[in-house]
């Protein structure tokens, strides 16, 4: 068949030109189908597999497991049995465009946000590129249960403890040779009681809960691995699905060699790491902690990064960018 619009020939079953672009529409008028997320197009060795959205050659380079078509922007997977379709692929846009943009937001990050005044005007740029970097985004569900001494009660005993021993001590104790006051038996018995149940005794123990759904991303290219995302949550309620003509052209759109399986584990993996900082951020004498990790099907998010390294004090910093929403996503180097 040809194109409707540029009259290039291109495969029968294509929804897009792989020329042009333009959508292409079904010979009898019926909605076009597309494979549903999760099914395999092709094995895991073909170098060779067509776009499931356009009908395309995407040829996968060595090491690449995140494969988008630079026509129409479908995107495909490599899992265990096989290339997969992608059918959820977003991109956020673009707002930190120019190189002006950021180096103004940039400095007074710096200057003003990043901890501590002047550092930019103390350091050199080195470098600054921007690029559509591919993150897995987890849908990651933490139940979290855990045991924590209830500090308020605790400190409540104590004080009790405290006064009753004070009067125990002046009713029963005897002056000591020292010339202070001897230990009677019941104050003997209470110091003996709270030292052998510590700080903390089992009657001050409360359970609690900490429950919390994440969209964990988790960068897919394994060269950033480094500038991993920790805290970070990109503004999902910003992403479009993802068009590559919206894209300016000289922004590199770069494949991931991270599969959805290795995505899932360190989503996974990360989420108890934070559950547990949190659990730990708020209560101090923590006893017991147990957490339950669920994660969902992933999609291929694509969102505008730019990377700025500069030199201060003969040493490098890094700042990584969400060109979106203009958050620090990490920051290597300042200390």
């Amino acid at each position: 068949m040809y194109c409707i619009k540029c009259g290039s020939r291109i495969p029968d079953d294509a929804v897009f030109c792989p020329k042009c672009g333009a959508r292409q529409q079904p010979s009898d008028g019926s909605r076009d189908e597309k494979k549903p997320n999760g099914s395999i197009l092709a094995a895991p060795s073909v170098q060779e597999l067509k776009c499931p959205g356009c009908g395309a050659p995407l040829k996968p380079q060595f090491g690449e497991m995140i494969v988008t078509c630079e026509y129409c922007g479908a995107t495909v997977s490599l899992a265990s049995e096989g290339w997969k379709n992608i059918s959820r692929h977003t991109m956020l846009p673009l707002v930190l465009q120019t190189k002006e943009q950021i180096s103004e937001d940039l400095k007074r990050k710096m200057d003003r946000g990043i901890l501590r005044r002047h550092l930019e005007e103390e350091s050199t740029l080195e470098t600054l590129n921007l690029g559509y970097i591919p993150y897995w985004i987890v849908p990651v569900s933490a139940r979290t249960s855990y045991t924590a001494v209830d500090v308020g009660a605790e400190i409540g005993t104590l004080a009790v403890t405290a006064a009753v021993m004070g009067l125990a001590g002046g009713a029963m104790g005897a002056p000591s040779r020292r010339g202070g006051l001897g230990v009677g038996l019941l104050e003997g018995t209470m110091i003996g009681g709270m030292v052998g149940g510590g700080f903390g005794g089992n009657q001050n123990i409360r359970a609690y809960t900490l429950n919390e759904n994440y969209n964990y991303p988790v960068v897919g290219v394994k060269s950033l691995s480094l500038y991993q995302p920790r805290n970070y949550a990109f503004d999902l309620s910003k992403r479009i699905d993802f068009d590559p003509k919206s894209i300016p052209s000289g922004i590199k759109v770069l494949n991931g060699d991270v599969g959805e399986e290795s995505a899932m584990h360190i989503a996974k993996t990360n989420v108890e790491q934070i559950q547990v900082e949190k659990v730990h951020h708020q209560h101090h004498m923590v006893r017991s902690i147990n957490s339950q990790i669920d994660v969902a099907d992933p999609e291929v998010l694509h969102a505008p990064i730019w990377f700025a390294k500069f030199i201060h004090n003969k040493k490098e910093i890094v700042l990584v960018v969400d060109a979106s929403s203009g958050g620090v996503i990490n920051s290597i180097g300042i200390h």
